[in-house]
């Protein structure tokens, strides 16, 4: 463990994570880089002033990573479950906003964070990542990856969950004929405009795929800057207007509907609207 091989390099702040936010911010005053680690739903609802303020308002260098988000809080329940963690972090000004798809991602956009010079909010999943990417894949942030290519309709998506859902949901629109280009949108803020908007180009009609709330998150990014520069047909497959409950994994993917049918759905009617 790493508290075993660096014990000066690790603080345990307890149940504080205002005070633990605003730690790190201290320390990266005065020349640290410090990961700042807990539940998404405390590393962004309970802290936020100390993240926006002492961290990003005052141009620190702080890496804030918060874990289990949306339903993979399973049993910890509705107030452990961090829906709006993505839409909270992506409204600060000049913050990188992350989720990385599965293993190889994470381990190259962990050292992409470190050498990023600014705060970031990494929203990562702990456990059960099935792995989509080679060992060889490049990463970087700002920079999304085309996973599979289409060109009926683009699947656009980030985190584990919901990147290997877009897959499977794009093998059952292959067998209905039609060709889904997915692609793992690793970074929300800043986005791949570029890429986005070369997809809406090529496909003309978009579904975002996320384990978060639709209100503001990848969902809202896209359409935002579709909606300025190249008007496309854009459904979001995601937490809908809720708060989140105590269940098993499978059983809350069901329940918020983040599911492989759900982007089959959203991908069917998306295409009817072109």
């Amino acid at each position: 463990p790493f508290k075993d091989k660096f014990p000066n390099r690790l603080i345990n702040a307890g149940v504080a994570e205002a005070n633990m936010v605003g730690i790190a911010s201290g320390l990266s005053s005065q020349g640290f880089i410090p990961f700042v680690n807990t539940f998404g739903c405390f590393a962004t609802r309970r802290a936020y002033d100390q993240f926006f303020l002492s961290a990003n308002y005052a141009r620190q260098n702080v890496k804030l990573v918060g874990t289990d988000p949306g339903v993979t809080a399973t049993y910890n329940g509705g107030t452990h479950m961090p829906f709006c963690d993505t839409a909270l972090t992506r409204v600060i000004p000049d913050v990188v906003v992350l989720e990385p798809g599965d293993g190889y991602s994470l381990h190259h956009l962990l050292k992409a964070v470190y050498e990023h010079k600014g705060s970031v909010y990494m929203r990562l999943q702990r456990k059960g990542n099935p792995i989509v990417h080679s060992a060889q894949q490049q990463f970087e942030i700002g920079k999304g990856i085309v996973v599979k290519d289409g060109s009926d309709v683009t699947l656009i998506a980030s985190g584990a969950i919901m990147l290997s859902h877009a897959i499977s949901a794009a093998e059952e629109l292959e067998k209905q004929g039609i060709k889904a280009a997915v692609i793992d949108m690793h970074t929300v803020k800043p986005l791949d405009e570029e890429l986005v908007l070369s997809y809406a180009k090529k496909t003309g009609a978009i579904v975002t795929c996320e384990n978060a709330q639709m209100i503001g998150g990848l969902g809202g990014a896209v359409a935002e800057f579709l909606s300025e520069n190249h008007p496309t047909i854009v459904r979001r497959a995601g937490v809908k207007d809720l708060f989140g409950e105590v269940g098993q994994l499978d059983y809350l993917i069901d329940r918020f509907e983040l599911t492989p049918k759900r982007i089959v759905d959203e991908a069917l009617l998306a295409i009817t609207k072109k």
